[in-house]
């Protein structure tokens, strides 16, 4: 679980993936619970900017590659003081 307790970790957050219900694609932004149903739906949002849709969870298709340039590698945290 990440974010809040209603939403849910999924591999592809982050990543463009095909929402096979419209054919769009999109970025995966969360995996969480509808405002007006309880059941998971996957939240996404056009790469370029645009407005949020939502598509259930088993619609998703396709994820673009990991590259750098999607995934910059993360920064080591500095070590511990010894003090």
């Amino acid at each position: 679980m990440s974010g809040s307790m209603f939403h849910r970790s999924h591999r592809w957050i982050g990543r463009e993936v095909e929402d096979t219900a419209t054919g769009r694609r999109g970025v995966l932004t969360a995996i969480a619970p509808d405002t007006d149903d309880s059941r998971p739906m996957a939240w996404l949002r056009p790469a370029g900017g645009g407005t949020e849709w939502t598509t259930d969870p088993a619609a998703l298709a396709r994820p673009a590659p990991v590259t750098p340039s999607t995934h910059p590698p993360r920064k080591k945290a500095p070590p511990a003081d010894p003090a």
